[in-house]
Formats: structure tokens, C-alpha cells, sequence
């Protein structure tokens, strides 16, 4: 049975060094799945939005005026932006990826994996909208699959470990007309190497599973002596596996994503600017056909911790990729 199928590749982990927002704007992961042993590859779009002040009372919208899923607006508000909080119910943050994803197994228990982003950021705050877009930061990393139970009947479970680095690929340095350098949230990379490790366990009975992915990532410095405090991520699906045919398999899930950082830090001391404590929950709808798939997540806040900035109003995901029927390794001969 191949449940591994049933999970969103996603970003998770996908992404960044922002706390929270750290895994879906430079594109660390957030939750690998395998695909049976089959190398392949994906392009992945995420959307993740936030807006409303919670300390004033007001409520998140997944769309707010002005804000648009999938591509920013042209507008660039440049001209007397500032990236200063005073309770703009208009206020909002809006950070979309659209991401290549490559995996490749060296042998049934070894895998490679690389994530090149292209990431749309935009700011709007007390009125003024601030757009910023271009080639994010690369993530490179490996997994080892040190429990591969998968040909049983049943009960089927698999563990991946591993770790990679956020490369610094993306541009930083970004300034307006004045010559003043955008907010970290508005350039499309950190200038920092990150580190981070995961372990990803993925069970199932019969057609129903479970997957759980956990990470810990620390940054480095950039030029500007910016990083982002150390993060955690927890990503959960379970999910129910219905064949529709000979070729066909639908994977209706639910799914949760749990997000901590203590946000920017300037000369390795904490500024208190962009800390992260987020709980996510929403469906799921993966649809395979023969080696295609597309896959869907939506999710909404259950739990945001309160700050000054705006707060945690979702995130969705659409991904379509194609898997290749893997027979031979470049370890081990063939499988």
C-alpha cells in the first residue's frame, strides 16, 4: 500500500528564517514525505497571510482587501512606506512561494533533496503597500530511512532522520530610493546560512495513517549582523487513503502545523520584533494518478500567541509534481 503518498510535500517546513513565518518565506521545509522510493520532482505554491491586531480586538482575514493569493499587486508603495505597527486594521503581511522541489534516492534508505524558491513578499502598513520579489534562499538536505517497514500487510510504518542548510542565495540588501534598507520581513533572502535537523515518523493501518515531521533550525549572522532566534516546527496529517480505479488514489486528510520562534535577532541579542507562536489546523486533498499527483492544504489559526504585529490568518498550499518508477540506485545496484 503506498501511504507515503498521503501527505503534502509541504514547507513547510517549508521556509525562512522568520520565526513562523521563517518556514514559508525562504523555503525551509515542513514536512517531508517520502514517495515510495520513487525519485521526482514538484512545484509547490504557498500562501500565508497575516492581518488584525489581536491586542485590539480584531479578527484575522485569510483574504483582506488588498492582499491576493497567488501573485502580488502591482503597486509599490516605496514612496513614504514605513515598517512601523500602529494598529491599522488594513494592516496586513502576505508571503507567497512558488517553489521547485527535487528528490532523489541514492538508495531505498537515502535520500537527497533540494528546494529553489521564488518569493513574492508584500507589506502593507498604515496605508502604504511595499512589494518585493525574486529568487529566495535555496534549501539543500539529506534523510536516511532508518525504519523501512513498507512491504507488510496491515500495519506499514517508515522513520526519516536528517538535516540540511538554508543556503544564502537570496537577495538582502534590498533599498529604497532613499537609500534606506528594506525590513528584514520585505527582502526575499536573510543573507544567513541556516542549520536544521527533522525526523519524520509516517504510519498506517490499513487505509488509514499518520504523519508527523518535527525540525529545529538555528541561523547564522548576515553582514547587517541580523538573524532569527532558533525555531521549531511540528507538522501532523492523518489521512485516509481511497483507491478510485486502477490508476486513481484520493488522500482526504487533517492537518496541523505548530510554528516557534522568539523572532529577529540584531548583534545576538533579541529585538522583540517577529516572535512566533502559532497553531494551524485545516483539511487536506491529495489526488494521485498514475505517477502525478496534486496536492491541497488549507489552514486556519487555533491558537496565536499575542503580539504587536499582526496576527496569524492561514496558510494554503497547491502543489502538482511527477514521480519517477525508481528501479535502480546509485548505491546498492537495484532495489
Amino acid at each position: 500500500m503506498n501511504f507515503q503518498k498521503a501527505i503534502l510535500i509541504s514547507l513547510l517546513l517549508s521556509g525562512l528564517a522568520l520565526p513562523g513565518r521563517a518556514c514559508d518565506i525562504c523555503g525551509c521545509f515542513m514536512g517531508i514525505t517520502p514517495y515510495d522510493n520513487q525519485s521526482g520532482f514538484s512545484l509547490m505554491h504557498r500562501y500565508r497571510i497575516f492581518n488584525g491586531y489581536q491586542a485590539l480586538g480584531q479578527s484575522p482575514q485569510f483574504f483582506p482587501a488588498g492582499a491576493r493569493p497567488f501573485l502580488p499587486s502591482p503597486l509599490n508603495g516605496d514612496n513614504g512606506y514605513a515598517h512601523s505597527h500602529h494598529g491599522d486594521p488594513a494592516d496586513f503581511e502576505a508571503f507567497r512561494v512558488i517553489e521547485l522541489r527535487g528528490k532523489y534516492f541514492l538508495s531505498q534508505r537515502v535520500e537527497l533533496n533540494a528546494f529553489v524558491p521564488y518569493v513574492m513578499n508584500t507589506s502593507q502598513i498604515n496605508g502604504k503597500q511595499l512589494n518585493s520579489a525574486g529568487v529566495g534562499d535555496v534549501t539543500v538536505f539529506a534523510g536516511y530511512h532508518l525504519i523501512r517497514a513498507i512491504e507488510t500487510a496491515g500495519v506499514q510504518s517508515r522513520l526519516i532522520v536528517g538535516g540540511g542548510l538554508k543556503l544564502p542565495t537570496g537577495e538582502y540588501n534590498r533599498q529604497n530610493a532613499s537609500g534606506v534598507r528594506y525590513a528584514l520581513l520585505n527582502q526575499v533572502g536573510t543573507g544567513t546560512t541556516d542549520g536544521f535537523v527533522y525526523a519524520n515518523y509516517i504510519g498506517s493501518y490499513r487505509s488509514l495513517g499518520l504523519s508527523v515531521n518535527s525540525s529545529y533550525r538555528r541561523a547564522s549572522e548576515n553582514t547587517f549582523s541580523n538573524s532569527l532566534a532558533p525555531s521549531t516546527a511540528t507538522y501532523a496529517s492523518l489521512f485516509y487513503r481511497v483507491p478510485l480505479g486502477e490508476n486513481w488514489q484520493v488522500y482526504p486528510s487533517a492537518q496541523f502545523f505548530y510554528e516557534k520562534t522568539k523572532g529577529e535577532m540584531l548583534d545576538g541579542q533579541l529585538t522583540g520584533e517577529h516572535a512566533m507562536n502559532n497553531a494551524l489546523l485545516g483539511p487536506g486533498l491529495d489526488v494521485y494518478y498514475k505517477n502525478f499527483s496534486l496536492n491541497t492544504s488549507f489552514q486556519l489559526p487555533i491558537y496565536t500567541a499575542t503580539t504587536d504585529h499582526p496576527a496569524s490568518a492561514g496558510r494554503m498550499v497547491v502543489s502538482v509534481g511527477y514521480s519517477f518508477k525508481q528501479t535502480k540506485y546509485l548505491l546498492h545496484g537495484k532495489s
